[in-house]
């Protein structure tokens, strides 16, 4: 069994790449500054003796001293660590920007000094407005680097490009995958990203949310199958080659809006509001390099919606829940103190 380090690994793709590693009785490590990762994704595993949790930032010396200084031999990294989200792209912008240079940079020495096999996970936002589809990984993308997405489509390009250049200059075995839309279990519920959000609205019967018209077409891949195709880059990518991830089977905004409406029988109706200006309009990946490696999407949408929507719909009661005992003890309780409300850790202030 190998010592694996994910960075990121309490995000949404981290914590089930994390479960599905420690399953099969790999030693994990996780990394992450939580500030868009949650405590709660990981919190199953903390008990475990395989598994090892620390609250870094990957671009800070306590990462470098931990990892760089030799008490840690590591086999393989999944370099993962990078707020996501349109809404972030402004909000969090310094931490994107840092995350895909210092923070890339310090994972990149970070496998060289062990010897360890890395993966990269780039998006398909490298490809910025695409003017052809589907797009290859040749395809070099229609993007502005002084756009409103620049914050991420440049963070994740220049990542990629210090991945290429660790695997010419030092020969690092390390391989790229660019994600196209992926959901699934574990997705933040206050994600504003299209599935979290609209199922949100439609789980509590409130207007589902479309920009424009909602014919703008989208991808999108059940995490299972992402973690299957992360898993076999690792094993099978080359050195320095970029893969696209994802499914290929498009759908507009306005049919997977549909799609969450009749899987939850709720009332919300659409709702069309504002379009930005910088939403593209498709990204359909080109799957043969996938392929050719031995990997396919094998999880069909609606399919993998009601499992997702199970998955949001029991936290949603669970939350629920949470904050009916929270109400409850919130008179009584002392200020300051901490106290565990089932899952979470609740703080009660004065």
């Amino acid at each position: 069994m190998s010592k694996i380090l994910i960075t990121g690994g309490a995000g949404f793709v981290g914590s089930n790449l994390t479960a599905h590693l420690l399953n099969q009785g790999h030693e994990v490590i996780v990394v992450d500054s939580l500030v868009t990762g949650r405590y709660s994704n990981i919190k199953p595993f903390l008990e475990m003796p395989n598994f090892k949790f620390f609250n870094y930032w990957i671009e800070s010396d306590e990462f470098a001293k931990m990892f760089m200084g030799g008490k840690e031999h590591i086999d393989q990294v999944y370099h993962l660590a990078c707020p996501t989200g349109v809404p972030n792209i402004e909000k969090l912008g310094d931490e994107m920007l840092l995350a895909c240079s210092a923070g890339t940079l310090s994972v990149l020495n970070l496998a060289l000094k062990s010897g360890a096999k890395l993966l990269f996970t780039s998006s398909s936002e490298i490809y910025g407005q695409p003017e052809v589809s589907p797009q290859k990984e040749s395809y070099t993308g229609n993007v502005d680097t002084l756009g409103a997405r620049a914050n991420y489509e440049e963070g994740k390009r220049f990542s990629e490009t210090l991945v290429k250049w660790f695997v010419k200059s030092r020969s690092l075995d390390a391989k790229i995958v660019r994600f196209f839309n992926v959901y699934g279990p574990n997705m933040s519920m206050d994600d504003s990203r299209l599935f979290p959000r609209l199922a949100s609205q439609a789980l509590s019967h409130q207007p589902l949310t479309v920009q424009g018209d909602g014919s703008q077409r989208r991808t999108f891949c059940y995490i299972s199958e992402i973690i299957k195709g992360l898993e076999l880059v690792m094993e099978k990518g080359a050195a320095g080659k970029a893969y696209n991830l994802g499914s290929d089977k498009e759908v507009t905004i306005l049919e997977f809006a549909k799609h969450i409406i009749e899987l939850t029988d709720s009332s919300g109706e659409i709702s069309f509001v504002a379009r930005p200006d910088h939403d593209h309009n498709f990204r359909k990946p080109d799957l043969s390099e996938m392929a050719a490696l031995g990997w396919k999407d094998r999880v069909e949408l609606i399919d993998g919606l009601k499992l997702s929507l199970d998955n949001f719909k029991s936290r949603m009661e669970a939350e629920g829940r949470i904050k009916e005992e929270a109400q409850a003890l919130a008179p009584n309780a002392n200020p300051g103190k901490a106290y565990f409300l089932q899952t979470d850790c609740l703080e009660i202030q004065s």
